[in-house]
């Protein structure tokens, strides 16, 4: 034998080569990520315990729908809505690939239907009607049923009198579904303006990376409060298209939340670490209930529940209140 008589570490090990099945994938998953800010590593772990916020610079990765809800809704409380409807290919649309493929395509990737989750649930005991785009989901477009999905959640806060909060991340309208996709605009407006003018509830705009096209130029900027999270992209058009089209040079941070915030089209911008205790503290400001500090108290003293808040949102003076 060839390694006979050597010490264990001077003994040759025959390497045979094999060739590399064309059809196995990489099982290892990715443990790190790196800040496209500060350059980073991130431990994947780590970053989803942060809820995909690096922890060096603050930069705000996109953050999947299912995790915001999870973010921003009381455990045990979520509810979800509509999950059957489903897109069709009504006008037969072909680009690169037909539509029903890029359908079937995404819905595998996905998991889901489309692009927008409805639910309902409670804030720090604030029962809320909450919706949640997906950029997974082809970038989040707004085809003929998300704009049903959203006219159906504020609907549904209209009956109920309940708050309504819309998270957006989205490219704007689905070319695919052409004018069709265009209507939900003004769709989703119609049935927002019911929920002020029925029920008196307000409606809370958050804006995330990124809101653009038809979804910011309709309810998206309508909320009786508009948020964001730090360095979102919000704006109709794209900058280098206006750029193009006006010829000049663009500002600094332009169509960023915080230039928006400066001129005035956005109230507040929040850190995702913040946002679920900013929301509820801005729905007892509108709905002109205790803070949860007297709450606390309150109930520490008289035995009281979460129930009461429930109780109190449908109250005559409570509706008013929303209205102005």
């Amino acid at each position: 034998m060839p390694n006979q008589g050597r010490r264990w570490f001077e003994q040759r090990k025959e390497f045979v080569a094999k060739p590399k099945d064309p059809g196995a994938t990489n099982e290892s998953p990715d443990l790190f990520t790196r800040c496209p800010d500060c350059s980073q590593p991130l431990f994947n772990e780590t970053l989803r315990d942060e809820a995909e916020v690096c922890a060096h610079c603050g930069h705000h990765f996109r953050l999947a729908a299912d995790q915001r809800l999870k973010l921003l809704l009381d455990e045990g409380t979520v509810v979800l809505y509509d999950e059957e409807l489903a897109p069709v290919d009504a006008l037969g649309f072909m680009d690169s690939k037909p539509y029903t493929g890029r359908i079937d395509a995404t819905r595998k990737k996905t998991g889901r239907n489309d692009a927008f989750w409805s639910a309902s649930g409670e804030i720090h005991g604030l029962p809320v009607d909450l919706g949640v785009f997906d950029f997974r989901y082809m970038g989040g477009s707004m085809g003929s049923v998300v704009g049903e999905l959203i006219t159906r959640l504020f609907e549904r806060a209209t009956e109920n009198k309940r708050p309504a909060i819309v998270v957006s991340a989205s490219g704007g309208a689905r070319m695919q579904e052409g004018v069709l996709s265009l209507m939900q605009m003004a769709k989703t407006c119609a049935a927002l303006a019911r929920l002020k003018d029925e029920a008196g509830m307000p409606y809370i705009s958050v804006l995330t990376h990124p809101t653009t096209g038809g979804v910011a130029a309709s309810f998206a900027m309508l909320g009786d409060v508009i948020v964001a999270e730090p360095a979102a992209l919000v704006g109709f058009a794209g900058p280098r298209v206006i750029k193009e089209t006006i010829g000049q040079d663009l500002p600094a941070g332009f169509q960023t939340s915080e230039y928006l915030m400066e001129h005035g089209m956005v109230d507040q911008i929040i850190p995702r670490s913040d946002l679920k205790s900013s929301l509820a503290r801005l729905l007892r400001q509108m709905l002109r209930l205790p803070s949860s500090s007297t709450v606390e108290a309150t109930n520490n003293n008289t035995g009281g529940d979460r129930d009461e808040i429930a109780g109190d949102l449908s109250k005559p003076d409570v509706d008013k209140a929303g209205a102005t």
